[in-house]
C-alpha cells in the first residue's frame, strides 16, 4: 500500500472537513439544547419537537437535495477551471430553493397544530408542537439559502466560509434558546415558543451572511443572471433524487414515531433523544467527510482523473471507519452518562440508553454510507444512495419494526433490531454501487453536455 499517498489524501479530506465538522458541531449542539431546553418543561415537551422537526426535516430535505446539485456542479466544474458554468449553477440553486420553501411558510401557520395531531399527539403535544413547527416553517426559504450556499462555496474548496457563518449564527441560536426558553437573566420565559424564535433567527442570519459572501468578493462563487437551461436540468437531474431520497426518509418517519408511540411515550422519548445524542457526538465528522467526499471525487472527475476519484473515494472511507467508527464503539459503553445529560426521567432512561447503543454499534456502517453517498454526489449519480435509502427505510425500517415489534410480539426489541438493520442494508448497496456502476462515466458526460 501506498501510504504516503493514503496520507495525502486524508491530510486533504481533514483540511477540507474540519471546518464542516466544526460547524455541524454547533448545529447539533443548537438541536441537542433544543432537546435539553424542553426536556427541563416536560416528556411531552421533547415529543413535540421531535415531532415536529419530521415535518421540519421537509424544508431541510429540499434544500440539502438542491445542495447536493449544487455542490457536484460546482465541485466539478472548480476542478475544470469553468468558472462561469460554477456560478450558473449556484445562482440556479439559490433561486430555485427560495421558490420552493415559500409554500412551507402558508402550511406551517395554517396546520401546524393538525400536522402533528395525525400522528397521533395529544391536543397539549400537538399544540406545544404546532407553535414551534409554525415559526421554523416560516423561514423556510432561508434555510434553504443557508444549505444551498454553504454546499455551493464547499464545492469549490471554501469551507471555512459557511464555518464562520453557521458558527456565528448557531451559537446565537444555542444563547437564544436557552434565554428565551428558561427565562434567563431577566428574559420572558417563553418556553417552545423562545426555541422556536432562536431557530427562526439563527435560519435568517445565516441566509444573509452567506449571501454576503457570494455578492461581495469574498468568495470564489458568485451570484449572477442565471441563463443557461442545460444548467437548469441538470441541475434537477442530480438534486431531485437527492430530494426523494431525503423526503422517503421523513415520510418513513412518521409510520414509524407512531409504532413507536404506540410502545409508549417513554419509548418515543427514548428514541428521540438516544439518536439525538449519538448525532451530537458522531455526525459532525460524518458530515464533514460527506461533503470532503463530495469535493475531491467531483473535482477529480472536473480534472479528468476518474482512477484519482475512486481511490479518494475509498480513502475518504477508510478515514471514517478508522474515527467515526471507533468513536460509535465507545459510545455503547458510555451511553448511560450521556443520555443523563438529556434526562433523568426513569420511565425514559433505559430506551434511550438502548436506542443510543444500536447508534453506536452500527456507527461504521452509516460512515461508510454517508461517506460513500457522499463521492457519489460529487460524481452527480445520486440514485444509487436513493436505492439504498427507499429500500432501507421502507423496507427494512419500517417494515422490520412493524414485524418484528408488533407481529412478533418484540415491542421496542423490535424496534433496535429495525434500525440497525437498515444502516447495515443502505451501506451495503451504497459499497456496490460505488464498485460496480460507471458514475465517472456518467459525470463526464454531463460536464460535456453544459460544456465544461
Amino acid at each position: 500500500m501506498d501510504w504516503r499517498r493514503l496520507f495525502g489524501v486524508w491530510r486533504r479530506v481533514l483540511s477540507l472537513s474540519w471546518p464542516v465538522s466544526t460547524e455541524q458541531v454547533f448545529r447539533t449542539g443548537m438541536r441537542t439544547t433544543d432537546v435539553i431546553v424542553t426536556a427541563q418543561f416536560s416528556p411531552a415537551a421533547v415529543v413535540a419537537i421531535g415531532l415536529a422537526d419530521l415535518y421540519a426535516r421537509f424544508p431541510l430535505r429540499i434544500g440539502l437535495g438542491l445542495g447536493g446539485g449544487a455542490i457536484a456542479l460546482s465541485s466539478q466544474d472548480t476542478g475544470a477551471d469553468a468558472v462561469a458554468n460554477r456560478d450558473e449553477a449556484v445562482t440556479q440553486a439559490i433561486l430555485t430553493g427560495i421558490l420552493a420553501g415559500l409554500p412551507f411558510v402558508a402550511i406551517g401557520w395554517l396546520f401546524g397544530d393538525r400536522l402533528l395531531a395525525v400522528l397521533g399527539a395529544s391536543p397539549a403535544t400537538a399544540a406545544l408542537g404546532g407553535t414551534y413547527l409554525a415559526i421554523v416553517f416560516a423561514t423556510a426559504p432561508a434555510r434553504h439559502v443557508a444549505l444551498i450556499g454553504a454546499r455551493s462555496l464547499q464545492g469549490t474548496g471554501d469551507t471555512r466560509t459557511p464555518m464562520y457563518v453557521n458558527v456565528l449564527s448557531n451559537a446565537l441560536n444555542i444563547a437564544g434558546s436557552v434565554v428565551f426558553g428558561l427565562g434567563l437573566f431577566g428574559a420572558p420565559r417563553l418556553g417552545v415558543l423562545g426555541v422556536g424564535l432562536a431557530t427562526a433567527v439563527g435560519n435568517g442570519l445565516t441566509a444573509t451572511l452567506l449571501l454576503a459572501a457570494m455578492w461581495t468578493d469574498w468568495s470564489d462563487a458568485s451570484l449572477v443572471r442565471p441563463r443557461d437551461p442545460v444548467i437548469a436540468r441538470q441541475l434537477v437531474r442530480v438534486s431531485a433524487p437527492r430530494v426523494v431520497e431525503g423526503f422517503a426518509a421523513t415520510l418513513a418517519e412518521f409510520p414509524f414515531n407512531s409504532l413507536l408511540l404506540g410502545f409508549g411515550t417513554p419509548v418515543n422519548a427514548g428514541f428521540q433523544i438516544g439518536r439525538r445524542m449519538y448525532q451530537q457526538v458522531t455526525s459532525p465528522l460524518s458530515r464533514g467527510y460527506n461533503v470532503a467526499s463530495s469535493v475531491v471525487v467531483g473535482q477529480a472527475l472536473g480534472d479528468g482523473d476518474p482512477d484519482r476519484a475512486l481511490y479518494e473515494g475509498y480513502a475518504t472511507t477508510g478515514l471514517g471507519l478508522a474515527t467515526v467508527g471507533v468513536v460509535g464503539f465507545a459510545l455503547v459503553g458510555l451511553a448511560p452518562a450521556f443520555v443523563r445529560v438529556f434526562t433523568d426521567d426513569p420511565s425514559t432512561v433505559p430506551y434511550a440508553v438502548a436506542f443510543a447503543r444500536v447508534y453506536g454499534a452500527t456507527g461504521v456502517f452509516l460512515v461508510a454510507y454517508v461517506v460513500l453517498s457522499g463521492a457519489l454526489q460529487g460524481a452527480s449519480e445520486t440514485r444509487v444512495p436513493l436505492v439504498a435509502r427507499l429500500s432501507g427505510v421502507f423496507g427494512v425500517l419500517l417494515g422490520g419494526t412493524y414485524l418484528l415489534g408488533v407481529v412478533a410480539g418484540l415491542g421496542p426489541t423490535g424496534a433496535y433490531l429495525a434500525v440497525g438493520l437498515h444502516y447495515v442494508w443502505m451501506t451495503l448497496v451504497v459499497v456496490a454501487g460505488f464498485r460496480y456502476t460507471g458514475w465517472a462515466d456518467r459525470a463526464a458526460d454531463m460536464m460535456a453536455e453544459r460544456g465544461t
